[in-house]
């Protein structure tokens, strides 16, 4: 899948492709409202499009992605509305058939979130899941009656914490994928601090990479 990629926006690699297959295994409602948090360059809604989606918001707080996104989906004719915005905030009110999520979340040696850089696309402070968790508990009054959260990240964040956040939203959870990958640069620049954590044994250099789906259930049933 060929996307433009403005320098600073995150490149789609083993993460983005792994919540693809995923969301194609589930398959998704011919018309489906779909919305892409995190979307970077538009990847994940390309390939809601493709699927058959109706409608797809897609979301980012930077600028240079929103502005890949919207060129990277309008050149397909794809039925999107992209918005820069925090994807923490969005607003309740609207609610959708399938969320896709791959927010960042490798652990960083900052407490907090960065506010600007290429490290954005990534970090997510200590435990790697400054965006995780309120993405968790949000999810589940985003979702319509039987719709579907897909949300990928790496096992270092914690895997039960993911699925025990969504079922005390609510919702029906389980990993539905897995690969394992070799670490990247930024993962391999941090090896130190995730031993120090002991999020993972001393000599590895690999993770294991999940895609965690959650079902709200139809109130009608």
């Amino acid at each position: 899948m060929w996307l433009l990629r403005p320098p600073g926006v995150y490149r789609p690699q083993a993460d983005t492709w792994l919540l693809v297959q995923a969301l194609r295994d589930a398959g998704i409602p011919r018309g489906a409202r779909v919305l892409d948090m995190c979307t970077g360059t538009g990847a994940l809604a390309v390939a809601a499009g493709n699927e058959g989606a109706g409608h797809i918001t897609a979301v980012d707080i930077s600028l240079r992605a929103t502005l890949a996104t919207r060129f990277n989906t309008r050149v397909r004719g794809l039925p999107v509305r992209v918005e820069r915005r925090d994807a923490l905030t969005f607003p309740a009110r609207r609610q959708f058939d399938v969320i896709l999520a791959n927010p960042p979340y490798v652990p960083s040696p900052r407490r907090e979130l960065p506010r600007s850089g290429p490290s954005r696309a990534w970090d997510a402070a200590r435990d790697g899941r400054a965006l995780l968790d309120p993405l968790c508990a949000n999810a589940p009054g985003l979702l319509s009656d039987g719709g579907m959260l897909l949300v990928v990240h790496s096992a270092v964040c914690g895997v039960g914490t993911t699925v025990d956040l969504l079922h005390a939203g609510g919702l029906k959870a389980a990993v539905v994928a897995r690969r394992t990958v070799p670490f990247g640069p930024v993962m391999n620049g941090r090896v130190a601090l995730l031993q120090d954590q002991g999020l993972i044994g001393a000599g590895q250099r690999h993770e294991e990479l999940v895609v965690i789906r959650g079902d709200r259930r139809d109130s009608g049933t």
